[in-house]
């Protein structure tokens, strides 16, 4: 593939990235060569963790709800640490913590789906 045309790839998925309201900052974004990822490590752990999540979902793997709030207890601690400027997170504890979150919202998403469906 041509430079010229990965950078057009590059460029469109950076453009979407940012219109799925991901902050992109370099640091905290992993690379692939010389391409900064288009959405940042705990954004794209969240969308693994939530492919991870649908396919839990169709496998039939329940993931109880207790688990899902400690899940995203876990990433609001990860950011809050870094917020209050305790400890500096790290792009793979981004990515973790983002998975872990990702799994909870759509589990959480499917739980409350399936108890709207039991009482209709």
């Amino acid at each position: 593939m041509k430079k010229s045309t990965q950078r057009k790839i590059w460029a469109w998925s950076m453009r979407l990235g940012n219109r799925c309201g991901c902050h992109q900052r370099e640091d905290r974004s992993f690379k692939i060569g010389e391409f900064q990822f288009p959405i940042c490590s705990r954004c794209t752990g969240i969308l693994l963790g939530q492919i991870l999540a649908i396919i839990f979902i169709f496998f039939k793997l329940n993931i109880p709800i207790y688990l899902d709030f400690i899940f995203l207890l876990i990433m609001f601690l990860d950011w809050y640490i870094q917020y209050r400027k305790i400890k500096e997170s790290t792009n793979l504890r981004r990515l973790i913590t983002g998975i872990l979150a990702g799994i909870a919202q759509i589990n959480i998403i499917y739980q409350l789906i399936i108890y709207l469906l039991k009482i209709i």
